[in-house]
């Protein structure tokens, strides 16, 4: 009987380290400032891939042409 006991007593001991282990994992997780970072770095990762950065590029030239022909026809 104080076997049972004892061997209960830790396997409570046991799951609440597993608790607190996965409470803290789940604060780093949903900490915003780590998920702002992440998205971040998601969004710069894609902008830096060649066919997007060449398209934006290509944009930024054309809106420079049409804003430049513009003013020379004033």
């Amino acid at each position: 009987m104080a076997d049972d006991t004892q061997r209960i007593e830790q396997e409570i001991a046991q799951a609440r380290e597993e608790l607190a282990a996965t409470l803290d994992q789940l604060a780093v997780r949903a900490n915003p400032q780590r998920i702002a970072d992440d998205v971040k770095g998601r969004a710069v990762a894609f902008l830096q891939t060649p066919p997007v950065k060449y398209t934006l590029m290509g944009l930024a030239g054309l809106s420079v042409v049409i804003v430049v022909r513009k003013n020379l026809k004033r």
